[in-house]
């Protein structure tokens, strides 16, 4: 649809996308999953211009089948689709077991629905790009997405531990109590970045700045991803003690037992010493 992207001076009118736009090219291969031929055709062409291989799918189950044949490092996905929408195509891509649950996503919504961004989100989207956008806006959200997972780890950087958690910055693995976690590469990034900052309060504008590369933007993107974090960290997502929200603040990440566990551990001394005596 027409309204749905401005191209601005794209192909016919001026140079695409600069390249220089964000420091240090990233490139990757783009999965462009729309089914608007002309939406389409233009992301996919400013993406290939800008470095990209790129693939294309119209529907919700070419879609999941392009994303098994190609293996795509990010999908641009959008969110209503003919056949299968773009939340369940996020979903059976987060929960595939073939290689296609770390796949970055960038969803495209429509301007104003605030319910589907946070579905968006919640599914497990990396980013989203309300229409009308801007083609050029698009690649550099999708080389903000990739730059975060394809950026070097520093060498003196070992395994982050605390609480239970685990995480492998170079290997991309966080594991809660020796299992495997199924985080998102957002999520994943997300962790480390509390790890790497415990009992220090975090309010959503340096999250967004530290962990998404971004000085501005919607900052419930953050707190959706908080949200989800803790569902699959916290023994009781309805009452964390590992990301603990400090009102008016940010949020805290606390590398000590739950309360629960201090309060056993306390139980048992004084049990102990009461038999002692």
């Amino acid at each position: 649809m027409a309204s749905s992207i401005d191209t601005g001076p794209g192909p016919d009118h001026g140079p695409g996308p600069d390249r220089r736009a964000v420091p240090g090219d990233v490139t990757g291969r783009v999965l462009v999953v729309d089914d608007d031929p002309t939406v389409s055709e233009v992301v996919a062409g400013y993406l290939e211009r800008a470095g990209f291989t790129v693939h294309r799918a119209a529907d919700g189950p070419a879609a999941l089948e392009a994303a098994a044949r190609h293996r795509p490092d990010l999908v641009v996905l959008d969110l209503m689709l003919p056949g299968m929408d773009g939340l369940e195509v996020c979903r059976r891509l987060r929960a595939n077991g073939n290689g296609t649950r770390s796949v970055a996503v960038v969803m495209l919504t429509a301007r104003g629905d605030e319910d589907d961004r946070i579905l968006g989100l919640e599914v497990g989207a990396d980013d989203y790009v309300t229409k009308p956008f801007s083609p050029r806006e698009l690649v550099l959200r999708v080389r903000s997405v990739l730059r975060r997972v394809s950026s070097a780890v520093p060498a003196d950087e070992s395994r982050l531990a605390a609480a239970g958690l685990t995480v492998d910055p170079a290997a991309r693995r966080a594991t809660r109590d020796g299992a495997e976690l199924a985080l998102t590469l957002r999520e994943f990034d997300l962790l480390a970045y509390f790890l790497r900052h415990p009992g220090q309060v975090c309010d959503r504008e340096r999250l967004m700045r530290e962990v998404w590369g971004w000085d501005f933007g919607d900052l419930s993107t953050v707190t959706v991803h908080v949200r989800r974090l803790r569902s699959k960290i916290e023994k009781d997502p309805a009452d964390p003690q590992l990301i603990r929200t400090v009102w008016g603040a940010g949020y805290r990440f606390e590398t000590g037992p739950y309360p629960s566990d201090r309060a056993e551990s306390a139980a048992g001394t004084r049990v102990a010493a009461d038999g002692h005596a």
